[in-house]
């Protein structure tokens, strides 16, 4: 379908697109805050503090628990998107050079674009399929090093971490929000949800760290307060309100803020590749929220 220049984002849709990219930027965060603030090699126990307070704390601020037919699909959703999602994230983080699982789970975009198809009986958004693949690209060219190494188990959790969360967007977007609950009561559920399929593995695999200090405190509470319930009570907010594919494109800013954060922090370098990468996927990100029309509506 031949395209005219894309239409602007209006105000509103705007506001939303800008607080729901808050949610993956905070999410760019976990790795520093991981590897510089908390106890090594408890990645379950991360994950289980990221979702289980935080959504216990939604659900006490929002008072309201699911009914009917919700509190399956809120199982649903709180595995795919949490309980799932975040033990194949560590598992593709400690397996993988970041790099690489930075790029694998820059893939969500495209595999958002096909479900949507498949499951909201869309029609296929080749603008934002393409600029899902410019994406991965750009991400590929800031992250990906000459020494990145390549591990099948690796792989295949970090493919899967993107297709369990991407299915859980498409599914939210389907479902949506049932009337009367909040943005924090809809994201309790699910980060309730997914920390209590998280607690039992946690416990027999992991169990919780021994010494724990004010700065590792200080992490959990980063990652479950600001990651957790507000970055995806925005989320899922954002989900309900934008096209489904580019609101996945938002997720690029996931590994372009822990590549900053990198350069701030860690003593880390840009090249001239990895800037031209980053300016890449920025330009993708943003060219996916727009909408395009055709030459024809343009005319008319």
């Amino acid at each position: 379908m031949a395209v005219s220049p894309a239409k602007a984002i209006p105000g509103s849709r705007a506001t939303v697109t800008m607080s729901t990219a808050f949610a993956p930027a905070v999410w760019g965060t976990t790795y520093i805050v991981t590897t510089a603030m908390l106890p090594p090699d408890h990645p379950l126990f991360a994950a289980l503090m990221r979702s289980l307070p935080a959504g216990l704390l939604g659900l006490l601020l929002a008072r309201t628990l699911p009914h009917g037919a919700w509190w399956w699909k809120a199982m649903v959703l709180g595995v795919l998107n949490i309980g799932l999602f975040f033990p194949l994230l560590f598992i593709a983080a400690e397996r993988l050079p970041g790099g690489v699982a930075a790029t694998l789970g820059a893939i969500q975009p495209i595999l958002v674009a096909f479900l949507a198809v498949i499951v909201l009986s869309e029609r296929l958004s080749l603008w934002r399929l393409a600029w899902g693949v410019v994406g991965v690209i750009g991400v590929g060219m800031v992250v990906l090093g000459p020494g990145a190494a390549f591990d099948s188990v690796g792989i295949a959790a970090g493919i899967g971490g993107a297709a369990a969360m991407g299915t859980g967007v498409v599914l939210t977007k389907r479902w949506g929000r049932p009337p009367g609950v909040s943005a924090v009561g809809f994201a309790g559920w699910q980060l309730t949800a997914g920390g209590l399929v998280l607690l039992l593995p946690t416990l027999l695999i992991e169990g919780p760290p021994v010494n724990v200090d004010a700065v590792g405190v200080g992490g959990y509470l980063w990652l479950g307060l600001v990651g957790g319930l507000i970055a995806y009570t925005l989320w899922f907010r954002g989900v309900g309100s934008l096209p489904v594919t580019a609101t996945a494109l938002l997720g690029l800013l996931s590994p372009l803020v822990a590549a900053v954060l990198g350069v701030a922090f860690a003593g880390e370098t840009l090249n001239e590749i990895q800037l031209a990468g980053f300016a890449l996927a920025l330009a993708a990100l943003a060219c996916g929220q727009l909408t395009p029309r055709s030459r024809s509506a343009a005319s008319g």
